[in-house]
């Protein structure tokens, strides 16, 4: 079913192979539509038009996301960058001018005056909506077969698409947050809420007492008089990062990276940020469905994916309900297991603690066994890591020789893909004129780092993505998942549906890694615990 909205809350339908049909009440018509056998709904973009069906109560099974379908696609095909939406792909497609992407509206938050549905800017194009998603999603289609593992590709698609789904429906329903407790926490950690303009309490006394260490007054929100105050007591630094004051032996050091941290607390994560990003007792975060080249999420607003650990006291969960919180135990060596087909690592991957089944290989040490894997898959080459990867090569040949045919390639300038086809960025122009240089050995070695990273992250991610799509299908109403990063899911529910919610957890583990790789030995054990306070989860 495609779905085309008007500015008026109406809107256009069109089933498959039917003609286009105007509805006075999109939202309805949807709803009505979706109970009757639960459609795939086809559109240009789930953040223009999911979180008003939200708003007006209808949920929907699953869709299509064009403009998503798009990146990954272009990208597939060597295009990587290109303009992404609809119109983009129907002008392609048409040999027409290529209109630029235009950002999208998310859901407005509380009290905003606007329309069900956002207006569209005038249509140079000047083709239906309805008939240019149609006509693209068949286009779509097309190359998707084309690719050279279809079915996983399509998998890719439908976990994408579903992902928007679920973005969506998180920032609609938020994550619990007790403003009491947040503003409790704010309070012992800074001193009481400032006048607008001024400094915390505990964040005054920190800049006096770094002034006084230097002998004169410092702003400590200067980086340009830090480095100048540090100069004249006779320390030259190349900047004022923690990691390199942490290196130094001066008074003012101590002080200073505490007012680092207190001062990103508040400004990130103060009275300020929570006015505009909790509302009702929820934090409305803005997610990015496959914001980071991998396809890992990011946000545009509310930093949910960087709360830190002394925030997270404030995630409670409502009366008589729980949050039963879970996470993927080592999954990125688990995926590499699965995608080289390593036979000895796949046998220590159908352990709960991968790296303890591997420590007999390396002496009998689960760190040995840990630092030979990331080096492996991350490309480390400091301290004991040439030696370990000499022992991973000779027990792991085809997980070893997997990540390396990566960096080989990312060192030759060559692209690389996921296990479902996700396709990391060509490498620029300006690459290729350095790795003619003198310095252009390190250059190449750089992206191969990062192309031997790509194939097992981007796969993670995709696993993960395709665990919270099961998920969501599986979960009891009124259950809803209210956050998810990375490789952790967090879902909010009544307490008597805990331990189903548990394992419906673990089952979305089994079918995703069916999904992805079939029969495998590889375990992905999802570790779930119910929890009051996200806190106390780990």
């Amino acid at each position: 079913m495609v779905v085309a909205p008007e500015p008026d809350g109406g809107g256009t339908i069109r089933p498959a192979g039917q003609a286009a049909t105007r509805v006075p009440d999109l939202a309805a018509a949807v709803r009505r539509l979706e109970a009757a056998g639960r459609p795939r709904w086809v559109w240009a973009d789930t953040r223009r038009v999911y979180p008003r069906l939200l708003a007006a109560g209808v949920r929907v099974t699953r869709c299509h996301d064009i403009a998503l379908t798009e990146g990954l696609l272009l990208a597939a095909e060597g295009r990587y960058g290109q303009p992404r939406s609809a119109r983009a792909a129907y002008a392609r497609l048409r040999g027409l001018p290529v209109p630029e992407d235009a950002d999208e509206p998310g859901e407005p938050a509380e009290g905003e005056q606007q329309a069900l549905f956002t207006p569209r800017p005038p249509d140079p194009i000047g083709v239906a909506e309805a008939d240019l998603v149609a006509e693209v999603f068949e286009d779509q289609w097309r190359r998707i077969a084309r690719t050279p593992h279809p079915g996983r590709f399509r998998l890719l698609v439908a976990a994408e698409s579903a992902g928007a789904l679920i973005a969506a429906e998180m920032r609609h329903h938020g994550m619990p947050w007790r403003q009491d407790v947040h503003d409790a926490l704010l309070t012992e950690l800074l001193g009481p809420r400032p006048a607008p303009g001024m400094r915390p309490a505990r964040l005054q006394a920190l800049a006096d007492e770094i002034s006084a260490a230097f002998g004169h007054p410092v702003n400590p929100d200067s980086p340009q008089q830090l480095l100048k105050a540090f100069k004249a007591a006779g320390i030259d630094l190349p900047s004022t990062r923690s990691h390199v004051l942490e290196r130094v032996d001066h008074p003012a050091v101590k002080p200073l990276l505490e007012y680092k941290e207190l001062s990103r607390l508040h400004s990130f994560y103060g009275w300020a940020w929570a006015a505009q990003w909790v509302r009702g007792g929820r934090f409305h975060p803005e997610y990015v469905v496959g914001g980071v080249v991998s396809g890992r999420w990011a946000t545009s607003g509310g930093g949910a994916l960087q709360i830190p650990k002394v925030m997270r006291r404030a995630v409670v969960a409502d009366q008589g309900w729980t949050l039963v919180v879970a996470d993927a135990a080592q999954l990125e060596p688990r995926v590499l297991a699965a995608m080289s087909g390593d036979a000895a690592l796949a046998r220590a991957a159908g352990e709960a603690d991968l790296y303890s089944a591997l420590a007999e290989a390396f002496g009998g040490s689960r760190e040995s066994a840990k630092i030979a894997m990331l080096s492996a898959m991350y490309g480390g080459t400091s301290g004991d890591a040439p030696r370990l990867l000499a022992v991973m090569r000779q027990r792991f040949p085809r997980a070893y020789a997997f990540v390396e045919e990566a960096a080989r390639a990312g060192e030759e300038g060559r692209v690389v893909r996921s296990w479902l086809g996700r396709t990391c960025p060509p490498p620029s122009q300006r690459w290729r004129e350095l790795t003619a240089g003198p310095d252009g050995g390190r250059v190449a070695r750089e992206r191969g780092r990062f192309t031997r990273n790509f194939v097992v992250q981007a796969t993670a991610a995709e696993w993960a993505l395709t665990l919270l799509a099961v998920l969501r299908g599986l979960l009891p109403d009124p259950a809803r998942l209210v956050f998810f990063q990375h490789d952790e899911v967090m879902v909010h529910c009544p307490l008597h549906q805990a331990e189903r919610v548990r394992a419906a957890v673990e089952r979305a583990a089994g079918e995703a890694t069916r999904l992805l790789f079939g029969r495998t030995p590889v375990r992905f054990p999802m570790k779930a615990v119910a929890v009051r306070c996200y806190a106390d989860a780990k």
